[in-house]
């Protein structure tokens, strides 16, 4: 769940910017950044903006050094020719996060490539500082302070941006290795780089996200690690929502109501819950976290369907709304009426195919019950078995149609395909009627099986 999740926050920096484009070796940067850094240190040197650009530019070839030749979505093709004079130390395969990698080791620098053989991760395991990229910022920042024309703004501009962008490499390559604490750190950095003058943008991705990866180190974490972690998360949060940043259908608001649950704070929770329902009313989570709060409390499920009216009033001809209502309904058992709202969805848009994909997962999903309930019943019970044998055909049969309109009205390819696998799946139950033969051919021949 994490990785999904954090897929829907991230937009990865990597960059093929530096692709065929020699560094520096690592002895030639270090003694480069050494250098600059000197000119720095001396007083007369140190007024004069070059000197800072300088080392700005230093501390970042010193950044990609330890790299190598590499660039993300290269080849191993590519990369056997610009890097013939490396030796690779060791070749393995690893498994990260569910994804198979060809990992190739170098003196400074680890590559992983896919199964189709593109490089994905550049991790460095020997870098010349630390703390490179704040360096490098400190000395740009330096270098806009003295510059009272302004005449290197750009420059100084798109090197912060890169720096920010860096940041977001980093912290993307520490999550992918599970270091949610470090990723976090790294992404609190780009966000802090992308405010620095002149650039000034800030990256609400990373400040989610930021959130988001202490969020889950909390999640690996006891004691009080975990609730300095919790804390943190929600600060970061927070602060997503006052520059108006919700992620992916309001997710900041599930986080911030799940974690204000840990501490307790039901008042809070429903607060967070509440206000993204109605900014995001269609959104799974924040429903579903919803109709628990209300269930488990004992509360008035009634609120939750003033909630729907309302957003029903604001937008009448939003289909999507319906479903939502219909969903909410079916998961409380209220079943008839969470049926009538899915059928209410095609009635006010004849081309929004929920409607009809809810009610046919509604059907699907009470024969699967019904059949497990008839394989519990004693064999000797036949009268049992044979009335849940004919209440399970006639609900499965239910679901087909629904399904059928979903598959017609979609535009769509993977939920065509989805329908299409319920339909088949159904109809392969009644194979023997040439009406259900027929649609299992048709439907298998899609899907081309």
């Amino acid at each position: 769940m994490k990785k999904i999740l954090l897929a829907l926050a991230l937009m990865a920096s990597f960059t093929i910017a530096r692709a065929q484009q020699q560094v520096k070796t690592v002895a030639a940067a270090k003694a480069e950044a050494e250098a600059a850094q000197t000119a720095a240190d001396d007083p007369k040197k140190a007024a004069k903006v070059a000197t800072w650009l300088k080392l700005g530019q230093a501390y970042m070839n010193a950044f990609y050094a330890p790299q190598r030749n590499g660039w993300i979505g290269a080849s191993e093709t590519e990369l056997n020719v610009v890097m013939a004079k490396e030796k690779v130390l060791k070749t393995s395969k690893v498994t990260l996060q569910g994804t198979e990698y060809t990992k190739k080791q170098y003196n400074t620098v680890n590559y992983y490539f896919t199964p189709s053989g593109q490089l994905e991760i550049m991790e460095v395991t020997k870098p010349i500082y630390r703390d490179v990229l704040d360096r490098a910022l400190k000395a740009y920042s330096k270098a806009y302070e003295l510059d009272v024309k302004h005449s290197k703004d750009k420059q100084i501009r798109e090197a912060v941006k890169t720096i920010s962008e860096k940041y977001v490499d980093d912290a993307f390559n520490a999550y992918r290795f599970d270091r949610f604490k470090e990723a976090s750190n790294l992404f609190e950095a780009a966000a802090n780089a992308s405010l620095v003058k002149p650039f000034e943008q800030l990256d609400t991705n990373s400040l989610y996200n930021a959130g988001l990866t202490a969020y889950f180190a909390a999640a690996a974490a006891k004691g009080d690690e975990q609730k300095a972690l919790q804390d943190r998360s929600e600060q970061l949060f927070k602060k997503a929502l006052e520059y108006n940043y919700y992620s992916k259908d309001g997710e900041v608001f599930s986080k911030l109501a799940d974690l204000a649950d840990k501490k307790g704070d039901n008042e809070a929770k429903v607060a967070y819950l509440e206000k993204g329902f109605k900014l995001f009313p269609q959104s799974q989570s924040i429903l579903v976290s919803l109709i628990n709060y209300y269930v488990t409390t004992g509360s008035d499920v009634n609120k939750l369907f003033e909630l729907i009216d309302a957003a029903k009033k604001n937008e009448p001809n939003n289909a999507s709304l319906y479903y939502v209502e219909g969903d909410a309904r079916i998961k409380l058992g209220q079943v008839e009426e969470g049926l009538a709202a899915y059928a209410k969805c095609a009635e006010i848009n004849p081309e929004y195919e929920f409607g009809y994909i809810g009610m046919g997962l509604y059907y699907y999903n009470r024969a699967v019950e019904i059949q497990d309930e008839a394989q519990k019943v004693d064999l000797k019970d036949y009268k049992t078995y044979d009335r849940l044998n004919a209440e399970f055909e006639d609900v499965l049969k239910k679901c087909v149609e629904p399904f059928e309109k979903a598959f017609e009205i979609s535009k769509d390819e993977e939920i065509k395909k989805g329908m299409a696998e319920y339909i088949k799946n159904a109809c392969f139950r009644f194979r023997s009627d040439p009406v259900y033969k027929e649609k299992l051919d048709k439907y298998n021949d899609f899907l081309g099986k």
